[in-house]
């Protein structure tokens, strides 16, 4: 009889927690930008920045396999000059995964930045504050919603990535099998019986991430009085 392995459960759980963290490092200024900026190419940015979102997570892990494979210049210059190997290893997955799940960090927090009060902003840049100080001490704070649900969606959305994760981290045990893959394999050999429970406990992760937005979000929506 089959036992639960907890593993690629906290395999999942410590993905999405590094690429979580990443990601909101690098999602801040680009989403204060595209909620800034008048430029033309802001629809071609935002284009791009939306693209994993409508695009086969094969395709896109595909591409990222190919370029971080030691075939390719970056994934060459990794592995000759550092010896590190940037494909199926757990450094594969955190890459590929930042890629796929950057929209949905980037999202949330341009649409909290835009329904800001312009005036409240613009109070903030007369009375001597920089734009880095009004972002962090001004715009961030305004927009805890926001900023909430691009955490958490960015968190779940990375524990339950299964084709990405899998073109370029194959299923190796404690260094890229997480939850998704590993219930794609039990269904694969037929035992149905744990893929029943490994995918029970992913929707109850999932339903308890989205329900604890949207309750936040309604009980900040009634403190504010919309």
């Amino acid at each position: 009889m089959n036992q639960l392995d907890l593993e690629p459960f906290l395999l999942s759980f410590k993905l999405a927690s590094v690429v979580t963290i990443i990601l909101f490092i690098i999602a801040i200024p680009v989403s204060w930008w595209l909620s800034r900026t008048t430029c033309r190419c802001k629809p071609f940015v935002e284009a791009v920045v939306s693209l994993p979102i409508v695009l086969p997570p094969s395709v896109l892990g595909f591409y990222i396999l190919y370029a971080l494979s030691y075939n390719s210049p970056i994934g060459a210059f990794f592995e000759e000059t550092f010896g590190i190997k940037l494909v199926f290893n757990f450094t594969g997955l955190v890459i590929a995964s930042c890629f796929y799940s950057f929209p949905f960090m980037v999202q949330p927090l341009q649409g909290g930045f835009e329904s800001l009060n312009k005036n409240m902003l613009e109070a903030s840049y007369i009375a001597g504050k920089s734009k880095l100080k009004t972002l962090w001490h001004v715009a961030l704070p305004n927009i805890k919603p926001a900023l909430l649900t691009a955490l958490i969606i960015t968190f779940a959305h990375t524990v339950g990535e299964f084709g990405v994760v899998l073109m370029v981290g194959g299923s190796i045990p404690n260094e890229t099998k997480v939850a998704s893959v590993a219930i794609y394999e039990m269904v694969e050999i037929m035992d149905y019986k744990m893929a029943h429970i490994y995918s029970a406990i992913m929707l109850g992760i999932s339903f308890t991430v989205l329900f604890s937005v949207y309750l936040f979000n309604q009980r900040h929506a009634k403190r504010i009085g919309v």
